[in-house]
């Protein structure tokens, strides 16, 4: 007992957090979706905060590209290009041996997302997509469990904790559908401050959560950029009467019978990708966009984008042909990383 206080004891003399709110930090399960840069800060604090059982849930292998904002993991894994989830569950462990640590390399949809969430009490975003963010947000709706949303790109990003019946869902924020198109990582860049700073006030309202302080709880989302000194507070305000979700109980994402991005093999080392749902984006947007990722010719129907190894022709409705690539998701990841999802 005295090795547990003396290794919590600076979080313990936090008078809202105490012995009481230790222990009940000790007994909380928790599941991470997604262990690239939100994931891995999300997972080193809360390991570290004695969370007693943390499940680590990612698809991706880590690149050198990774290394400026993912602090777990270093050169030796790029080199052997070892899964997130297994990487960061070994850097973890030895940071903290009590905590449980479950490493999953494996994507999370329709198929799996209740089994791998629904018995967890807390589930922490540290995806870079917003399909999955809606799976997330139904398997959360579903069985009545809080999640803490974070997204950052360039150097801003927003984070707010979503608890079902105490405020509105995604849904009922965003709509039903939401298309790709948006910036990511790989195509405005990120810098690791705001992923810190996200990721720090994701884990701050899962503390909070976990310890009974629900008076503490942010009413809202938080939207901050670092490099132009913005600090925004967007309140949740009701529900809608009419949500989909967490009204009519309509759990489209799990019962959609579909992985996010419908994939197919169709030719020598190219798979077609096709979202769930149509994109709202131009070809032109497109185009602007990926200027910096590599060489982009594009017309009326199609976009050719050449990323060395690999190259992507995209079509206004969306669909996607991914060539030099033989993995399903190495497709779906590449898709998300230089279109959006």
């Amino acid at each position: 007992m005295k090795t547990f206080e003396h290794r919590y004891s600076r979080q313990i003399l936090f008078r809202p957090i105490g012995n009481s709110g230790q222990a009940r930090i000790r007994s909380a399960k928790v599941a991470i979706v997604g262990m690239g840069a939100l994931g891995t800060v999300l997972a080193t604090q809360l390991v570290r905060a004695g969370v007693g059982f943390v499940r680590l849930i990612d698809r991706d292998i880590i690149e050198a590209s990774n290394l400026q904002r993912q602090s777990l993991y270093d050169e030796t894994d790029a080199e052997q290009g070892l899964p997130k989830a297994v990487a960061a569950a070994n850097k973890l462990q030895v940071a903290n041996g009590e905590v449980r640590l479950e490493a999953l390399v494996t994507d999370l949809t329709w198929r799996n997302a209740e089994e791998l969430l629904a018995d967890v009490d807390l589930i922490m975003d540290g995806t870079d997509n917003f399909q999955v963010r809606y799976l997330i947000n139904d398997v959360a709706v579903k069985h009545g469990i809080a999640w803490a949303y974070g997204g950052a790109v360039s150097s801003y990003g927003t984070s707010g904790l979503f608890r079902p019946t105490e405020t509105p869902c995604l849904v009922c924020l965003f709509g039903e559908d939401q298309g790709g198109g948006h910036d990511t990582c790989d195509t405005v860049g990120v810098i690791a401050p705001v992923v810190s700073v996200i990721a720090s006030l994701q884990v701050a309202e899962a503390l909070k959560y976990l310890t009974g302080n629900h008076d503490a709880l942010s009413s809202g989302l938080t939207y901050i950029d670092v490099w132009n000194n913005e600090f925004r507070k967007i309140d949740f305000g009701a529900r809608k009467e009419n949500c989909s979700c967490c009204v009519q109980r309509e759990f489209k994402s799990l019962r959609s019978q579909s992985d996010s991005l419908t994939v197919s093999f169709c030719g020598r080392r190219t798979i077609q990708v096709r979202p769930a749902v149509r994109p709202m984006f131009t070809l032109a947007q497109i185009a602007q966009r990926l200027e910096s990722a590599g060489e982009v010719r594009f017309n009326a129907h199609l976009l050719r984008c050449d990323l060395g190894e690999t190259q992507i022709t995209l079509f206004a409705d969306g669909r996607a042909l991914i060539h030099g690539v033989d993995e399903e998701a190495a497709a779906r990841s590449l898709y998300a990383r230089y279109v959006g999802m």
